[in-house]
């Protein structure tokens, strides 16, 4: 008996410091210290040690249990949770596209390049075909990495919406970092761009409900989510945000993570509206509902935000959640009945127009023409 003890406190200390000394390495980032820490703790949202929500936000939602979901992900059908067929694509020249042109591209998931305006933008850009530390565990579709890193132009504003790894990707980051001229992220983040090396002043880390001048005519805020964040097992140590962004000639919302809440509302009554909105719609589950919206959920979402278009992304690369794959996107064109906006389905590296309402999209996922979607008139919001 003794020595079968002592074999399993080998077995179990050996683990412990294997997962230690992996997460070391400088993907995992590091939490914030220092002046970084001090100004983290003087935020009005952190509490406890920790960033809180603005409402009460459980992990599960009442009736639900780890086991269950543990069950669920284990013996439920994984038949559909990826597709049988490379995902459709399109890729473009970024770098020569002309400065007039206000475009948007989709890369899957939450990643997104934009040019409004003649600034180049990406937002939580993960190209390395992986959304894990552990990159075996939550490898990208087949065909949904059709843009390299020698595709991506230089960037003038990178947004980062928190730190997960679906969201930030360390080997995407350290391959774009001669081409980073500004990082925008929430507070806590930028202590991961320090360790990997950034300048202090290439960072410019937010609060909720801050507010940013970037250049002439082109301002950021941010605002709240429902959510949470961490590269490792202690949560909550960077705030996770949402962005509205003006230029000259648009308004545009970036929603990163988050579950359904009343501050969408008190966005939309701020900001009055928005040309368009880049929405999560995907991973989600009745489980943690108060942490990813449901379709209907985001459709509520939309009208709350006042948007005149939604980019409905947060799926169609990765399988996070034990929905089949293709699930969010044909749910919510099939919830989607309300005119007053437009939902924009493009393939992954299809351009997208911003400020035109005339485009029309396939539904990809099945092959079928989106015969149904009303037409909106796109107009500048900005206010």
């Amino acid at each position: 008996m003794k020595k079968a003890m002592m074999i399993i406190l080998i077995i179990i200390v050996s683990f412990a410091a294997a997962t230690y000394l992996f997460m070391q390495q400088k993907k995992f980032g590091k939490l914030p210290s220092g002046e970084r820490l001090e100004r983290i703790k003087a935020s009005p949202n952190y509490r406890d040690g920790e960033f809180k929500n603005l409402s009460h936000t459980p992990s599960l939602a009442e009736g639900h249990s780890i086991w269950g979901v543990l069950k669920e992900a284990i013996f439920s059908d994984k038949s559909k949770r990826k597709p049988s067929d490379i995902i459709p694509s399109e890729k473009i020249d970024l770098h020569n596209l002309s400065p007039e042109e206000n475009i948007l591209v989709w890369f899957g998931h939450s990643s997104y390049f934009l040019q409004v305006d003649g600034k180049r933008i990406l937002i939580d850009p993960v190209l390395s075909g992986a959304a894990s530390p552990i990159p075996i565990t939550t490898k990208a579709f087949e065909g949904t990495d059709v843009y390299a890193y020698s595709d991506i132009p230089e960037i003038d504003y990178l947004f980062i919406t928190h730190d997960h790894w679906d969201h930030l990707d360390y080997e995407t980051i350290m391959a774009l970092k001669p081409k980073l001229k500004q990082i925008v992220c929430g507070l806590g983040v930028g202590s991961h761009f320090d360790r990997w090396g950034f300048k202090k002043e290439a960072i410019i880390e937010m609060d909720w409900n801050d507010k940013t001048t970037l250049d002439k005519g082109f301002v950021v805020h941010t605002t709240p989510t429902r959510h949470f964040s961490g590269r490792g097992f202690k949560r909550n140590q960077s705030l996770w945000v949402a962005f509205v962004f003006q230029s000259p000639s648009t308004q545009l919302f970036f929603g990163g993570d988050g579950g359904y809440d009343t501050h969408l509302l008190e966005i939309g009554k701020q900001f009055g509206s928005f040309d368009l909105a880049l929405m999560e719609n995907g991973q989600y589950n009745e489980a943690w509902k108060y942490i990813h919206m449901m379709p209907n959920e985001v459709l509520q979402a939309a009208k709350d935000l006042n948007a005149k278009a939604i980019l409905p992304g947060h799926s169609g690369k990765f399988s996070l959640a034990n929905h089949d794959w293709d699930t969010p996107l044909s749910e919510i064109t099939k919830l989607h009945k309300d005119t007053t906006f437009h939902i924009i389905t493009p393939l992954i590296g299809e351009k997208v127009p911003i400020s035109n309402s005339d485009k029309t999209y396939t539904f990809w996922w099945n092959g079928e023409k989106n015969e149904d979607e009303p037409k909106v008139e796109l107009v500048n919001n900005k206010n």
